[in-house]
């Protein structure tokens, strides 16, 4: 959704420097224009954050300001060409830059896309231009991320399967109904309804997510996670119950 988050290099950066880890910059299309694009992955360089996911992004009406101006001067498939042609020491215009960047790039995926065919077009597209990883939107159905991956085994990258812990029936139904390419079967939806509210419903969620990251474990580089409604404890409990943990320093 188009909400208002904190700069997603100030936040990177801080993340950088307090837990020293890589970070993964989500870059959307719809807020600058090519020059703006530019100069702010130009930046995100120079500050050491070299890890980019590249999306087209929501249109404003989906969010809290539907009448914010959308931007979209480039979609993801464009920008990602952007990122190849600066880490082969070109800009846009086709003028050499002072040094080439070097910049690893991921770009969206919705296995659960209503126009299924359209959307394994545009991933073909999106790693000619560059992608290196793909990160999946959530998916619900484990017979729905089976078919994507292995329609994306040949594209030999690896894959993150983003999972989103449901909060509620509500919740579930809403995601489901509203939010372009996310499909929750029926049964996850039953289940959900069978939940009492509150802790218990957060609870099945998260049972979920551990169910769907357990089936392709093997099949994936490794998951990503969204917390719902900023709840980031969700992210520490759907891992801690399947043995996941940072080791110590």
């Amino acid at each position: 959704r188009a909400v208002v988050r904190m700069s997603n290099w100030a936040l990177g950066l801080e993340i950088m420097r307090q837990l020293d880890m890589e970070v993964i910059l989500h870059v959307c299309c719809r807020d600058r224009n090519l020059l703006g694009l530019q100069s702010d992955i130009l930046g995100t360089h120079v500050l050491g954050l070299r890890n980019l996911v590249i999306i087209t992004g929501d249109p404003p009406k989906m969010g809290d300001y539907p009448k914010a101006s959308a931007v979209f001067d480039l979609d993801s498939v464009e920008l990602l060409k952007l990122v190849d042609a600066l880490n082969n020491g070109i800009d846009p215009a086709g003028k050499m830059v002072g040094e080439a960047t070097s910049f690893f790039c991921a770009c969206g995926a919705e296995p659960a896309a209503l126009d299924y065919d359209r959307e394994m077009s545009r991933l073909v597209r999106k790693i000619q231009n560059g992608a290196e990883m793909i990160m999946t939107q959530p998916v619900y159905d484990p017979a729905i991320l089976d078919r994507f991956l292995k329609d994306v085994e040949a594209f030999q990258v690896p894959v993150l399967v983003g999972l989103l812990p449901l909060a509620s029936h509500r919740n579930a139904e809403f995601l489901h109904n509203e939010v372009p390419g996310m499909q929750i079967p029926a049964p996850i939806l039953e289940r959900m309804e069978r939940a009492p509210s509150g802790p218990a419903a957060r609870t099945m969620g998260i049972q979920i997510a551990q169910e769907m990251l357990e089936a392709v474990k093997d099949r994936v580089v490794g998951a990503y996670i969204m917390p719902p409604f900023s709840r980031y404890a969700s992210a520490l409990e759907v891992l801690s119950d399947l043995g996941y943990s940072r080791a110590p320093r």
